[in-house]
């Protein structure tokens, strides 16, 4: 699953590290969400949004036809 989670992280000036403390998940998830290897939960892609100061839509929208 594609996101922006990387920018979105970035732009606030956290760390993997720091988001993953900041929403009780460890680094390594944020990792692999950033690289598309994972599908959080709604409530976890919430939680991170909440994090970052982002919308569901700023990052983790897809456009139809694409995965």
């Amino acid at each position: 699953m594609k996101n922006n989670l990387k920018v979105a992280r970035v732009q606030v000036n956290l760390t993997q590290q720091q988001l993953a403390e900041k929403i009780g998940i460890t680094r390594q998830t944020i990792s692999l969400i950033e690289k598309g290897k994972y599908n959080p939960t709604l409530k976890l892609c919430l939680n991170i949004c909440y994090a970052v100061n982002k919308t569901l839509d700023d990052i983790f929208w897809i456009e139809r036809g694409r995965s």
